[in-house]
């Protein structure tokens, strides 16, 4: 008897699996028994497990179903906790020169740290170190998030924003679309210093001829729907809507073109222009163009209100190199000329400015998380900045939810790139953030991150605090050198 049962285990071990016992697919992660957010509907999913591998997540379901289904080298335990797609940052800036490109490397470890898997570059000084930077990233050479740039922007001739592509004429607008087409770019950005106002709306049909999205400034004597009529794909600073809302824009906008106001005339009427039905009737027409909004808050919050925080015992000054710190001062001090009026003014502003957030929201425009970190924007930290968009977003007048759509969807949505990203499912990018708390009932949550993944790559709590604190050891040593 003893021999029979021998020969007959001997014989079980050399079936086929299948027969054996149910094999298991191999994942390289597996996430057990955590909450999805399920962002497009609102709502949580409890019990889910999440099979990944390479960069792309390969299953979702309750936790039983798949881990019976799969096994991994890797499990991270979602107890209790919330998993949300990766955050995205559509308004970052890198810059200050050649001198300060470590300076500017050492901010990318700081958005993965925060939980923030995608950036959009909108352009600064550094256009070709960053679009080297995108394909090293994308290759595995350099540490980051995923990074979409727009290379060099398209600017007037003699522009005061350094790395563009200078324009003075349609042939130049060509030559500059056919170059960025060339860089292979993301989208393209076009800035208003010296750009004549006819030139402008050329250069955007020109880049949307090409098949690339654009976003920029909009010169003041023009009005935002004309823009938005060239064919604008994302307005970026929420100031541009507050524009758009102004009862007799386009008279100002003809008035400062001819000559007839400066500057500081036609800001004063915009401010003291705004119409509601105005600004609802402009909204509902920027949905059904398909132009998003980047409202870019939390660097204007920060500069209204330097009276009261002068943010000289920020901790995270500890993590921003001292040549892109010296970059801050001109708005510090130019902020610091302003008397009791001016101080107000800017009060007044950023709150009239921040209000129609809602209205663009009942409007049905897409609202996009970016936050204009990088260099110039003093104390408009990157990483940290998205959550504090976030938190103004919903200080506001948006739901937690809203806001969490407008840091995971709306960016893979504006790239058309929502089939890849925005969600915790099966097919979609293994960029992903575990919370400690529920990112629907606070957006505070956000910031409570115990594990990011990163293209399939799992970074838990401590690895995440090792990359602080790496950029933290960089800065004193940058600083330390600098006194010197």
């Amino acid at each position: 008897m003893k021999k029979l049962v021998s020969v007959l285990i001997a014989g079980l071990a050399l079936l086929p699996l299948s027969t054996a016992a149910a094999a298991k697919e191999q994942a390289d992660l597996l996430i057990r028994h955590a909450t999805i957010v399920d962002v497009a509907g609102a709502r949580l999913i409890a019990d889910q497990a999440v099979a990944t591998k390479g960069d792309v997540i390969v299953a979702v379901g309750g936790d039983a179903e798949v881990a019976k289904a799969w096994s991994a080298g890797r499990i991270i335990d979602g107890s209790q906790r919330f998993l949300i797609p990766g955050l995205w940052d559509m308004h970052v800036h890198f810059g200050g020169g050649p001198a300060l490109v470590e300076e500017n490397k050492a901010l990318l470890p700081l958005y993965v740290a925060h939980g923030i898997t995608t950036v959009r570059d909108a352009s600064g000084d550094l256009p070709n170190d960053v679009l080297a930077w995108r394909g090293e990233i994308a290759s595995g050479r350099l540490f980051g998030p995923t990074l979409l740039s727009s290379g060099p922007k398209i600017e007037g001739i003699k522009p005061i924003w350094k790395g563009t592509i200078e324009t003075g004429s349609e042939a130049d607008v060509d030559a500059a679309v056919t170059k960025l087409t060339g860089l292979g770019v993301d989208f393209v950005k076009i800035t208003d210093s010296t750009m004549k106002p006819d030139l402008f709306l050329y250069a955007i049909r020109k880049v949307r001829a090409a098949g690339l999205r654009v976003s920029g400034h909009i010169p003041l004597a023009l009005t935002v729907d004309q823009a938005v009529d060239a064919g604008i794909s994302s307005i970026e600073h929420i100031g541009y809507a507050y524009k758009a809302g102004v009862k007799d824009e386009a008279a100002i906008a003809a008035d400062f073109a001819a000559g007839r106001i400066d500057r500081a005339e036609a800001y004063r009427r915009i401010d003291a222009g705004f119409d509601p039905e105005t600004a609802m009737a402009a909204y509902r027409k920027l949905t059904a163009k398909g132009v998003f909004v980047t409202p870019t808050l939390n660097g204007s919050r920060v500069i209204a209100y330097l009276d009261r925080d002068d943010h000289k015992s920020d901790d995270y000054l500890g993590l921003i190199g001292p040549g892109l710190r010296a970059t801050y001062q001109w708005r510090i001090d130019r902020a610091a000329k302003a008397d009791a009026a001016a101080i107000a003014a800017r009060h007044a502003e950023y709150e009239h400015e921040a209000s129609v957030l809602p209205m663009l929201q009942k409007a049905g425009v897409t609202i996009m998380a970016g936050t204009d970190a990088g260099f110039l924007n003093s104390f408009n930290y990157p990483g940290i900045a998205l959550h504090q968009e976030l938190g103004i977003f919903v200080d506001k007048g948006l739901t937690p939810a809203q806001a969490l759509a407008s840091a995971t969807r709306a960016g893979p949505a504006w790239f058309g790139k929502l089939d890849h990203y925005g969600a915790v499912e099966a097919g979609k990018a293994a960029d992903l953030v575990l919370l400690d708390r529920n990112p629907l009932q606070d957006i505070a949550a956000t910031r409570a991150i115990r594990a990011v993944v990163l293209r399939g790559a799992a970074y838990d709590r401590a690895a995440l605090d090792k990359m602080l604190a790496d950029t933290r050891a960089k800065v004193a040593a940058w600083n330390a050198a600098a006194a010197k």
